[in-house]
């Protein structure tokens, strides 16, 4: 039987992408090893950052070099900006943009000689697709073929049911690609416009993985709170929205306990934020990520974004008066972005330290091509010194705040699921797990995966996990759902 093996990078939504194909290939009859035994390894990239593209080269090569026989398919965000720099590459059998993601099962089944490229065609779910060959983009010669184009006609959003499995809390991808054009963002052009998953398969994909025994369902995309805007409206509403989506999954379904991940600051509306004072003592998370990326105003408007430093308080306001103290609140923030003095930094970190985060995902500006930030760079770059200047300042500030919200819970009961627990821990008699409001946690005692659990926060390690006790098995509210 042929293996293959995929490796991920990157967000959230390009995980989900992979582990889509990982259980379309599992479902054509392909075993899965790893990548050193794989007869097929994909390469699921991210190119978000001039960072990103080293650490998916640097897989590629060592890859090849532990493992010669392989046949490499890279795809992702990094293949659809770059596919010629990528097919050129030792041990690399072909590059599939993010335009082409539907054949993507079909060229890794071809290359593990598991069927031809027409038995594979005949499979794919669009009928026009004559060939993989007929699609093959031209590239150059002795170089690996490449599938990608701008026209996204060929890409997909999940078709493989989602399980509780390697993922005890899986990412269902709702909606996919952008339009807001920040200066900085390359993702416009490697993932497409704004597209949604119809409501009719989100529902159908969220009731499978409750029939599955699955207990906490993350809701992922590319710019989530967009989801809907390109679906046509029913007769009995307005348009589609990602509240009227979430409120119809509590109404319809079983599931006990949803997520919201990253969502821009100008789409928590009013009715999305009042979700969250109705359902975040049950069924909704008690979590958001709103991406900040400066809190200098200045700043702010050379990245195109859509929101003032204020605009951001306000909303977070709004969460923590839904949700109650118990909310975890996340962000996004960018250092060194083009012409950022020392002022802009400051207002930035002022801005932070006035904000009650649980904790930050920090990074430094990539400059990346083709786009606006591209040429604001190389006029105006911040010096590398005083990024990393600017970056310790920033870590500094995200730990203290991090571990002052997580002290708060200590003696505390709080709900959290069980997830796979690394050996190390488990030889410990320890369980690993996230709490509902997103906070690591070390369980006493062995429990299996997948399970909701009530347990008391007795402490804080010196990793900056939680430590807890069980006191119970939680029992699923299905608050708002049909009984």
């Amino acid at each position: 039987m042929p293996e293959f093996h995929v490796e991920h990078f990157g967000c959230r939504a390009a995980r989900a992408d992979g582990e889509a194909l990982g259980a379309r290939l599992r479902a054509a009859g392909l075993g899965e090893s790893g990548s050193v035994a794989a007869d097929v390894v994909v390469v699921n990239t991210c190119s978000v950052t001039a960072e990103a593209d080293r650490a998916a080269r640097a897989f590629i090569r060592r890859t090849h070099r532990l493992n010669p026989e392989a046949r490499i398919v890279v795809t992702g965000c990094y293949a659809q900006r770059a596919p010629e720099e990528l097919a050129a590459m030792a041990g690399v059998a072909a590059v599939v943009g993010n335009s082409h993601k539907a054949l993507a099962p079909e060229v890794v089944r071809d290359l593990a000689g598991q069927a031809s490229p027409a038995e594979s065609t005949a499979s794919a779910a669009p009928s026009e697709f004559v060939s993989l060959q007929a699609l093959l983009a031209p590239g150059k010669p002795g170089a690996a073929p490449i599938w990608a184009d701008g026209h996204f006609a060929h890409s997909f959003i999940e078709e493989a049911q989602l399980v509780p499995g390697e993922q005890t809390r899986p990412n269902l991808k709702i909606q996919e690609g952008c339009g807001n054009r920040c200066t900085f963002c390359i993702i416009p052009q490697t993932r497409g416009s704004s597209k949604s998953l119809p409501a009719s398969r989100v529902l159908r994909q969220v009731e499978g993985f409750v029939a599955a025994g699955g207990n906490e369902l993350v809701l992922s995309g590319i710019n989530l709170g967009r989801w809907g805007r390109d679906l046509l409206p029913s007769e009995s509403s307005s348009g589609p929205t990602l509240a009227a989506l979430v409120r119809q999954i509590f109404r319809q379904t079983h599931l006990p306990r949803m997520r919201l991940s990253s969502i821009e600051p100008m789409d928590w509306d009013t009715a999305l934020i009042g979700l969250l004072a109705e359902f975040s003592a049950t069924r909704l998370a008690r979590h958001a990520h709103l991406p900040l990326q400066s809190g200098s105003d200045t700043v702010l408007r050379r990245m195109h974004r859509r929101y003032r430093p204020w605009h951001y308080a306000e909303k977070v306001e709004a969460l923590f008066l839904a949700a109650g103290p118990e909310l975890t609140l996340g962000a996004d923030v960018m250092v060194g972005f083009p012409g950022e003095t020392e002022a802009e930094f400051e207002e930035t970190l002022n801005f932070v330290r006035a904000l009650p985060f649980g904790y930050l995902h920090l990074f430094p500006f990539s400059p990346r091509p083709a786009t606006r930030g591209w040429a604001l760079h190389a006029e105006q770059p911040v010096a590398l010194r005083a990024v990393d200047e600017r970056m310790a300042a920033l870590r500094a500030l995200a730990a203290e705040k991090s571990r002052a919200h997580r002290i708060r819970f200590i003696g505390q009961e709080l709900e959290a699921i069980t997830l796979h627990t690394p050996r190390a821990l488990a030889d410990q008699s320890r369980t690993a797990a996230l709490t509902g409001n997103f906070l690591p946690l070390e369980i006493d005692g062995r429990w299996p995966a997948n399970q909701l659990v009530r347990v008391r926060i007795a402490g804080l390690n010196l990793g900056g996990a939680l430590q807890a006790r069980e006191v119970g098995i939680a029992e699923p509210s299905l608050a708002g759902s049909i009984q």
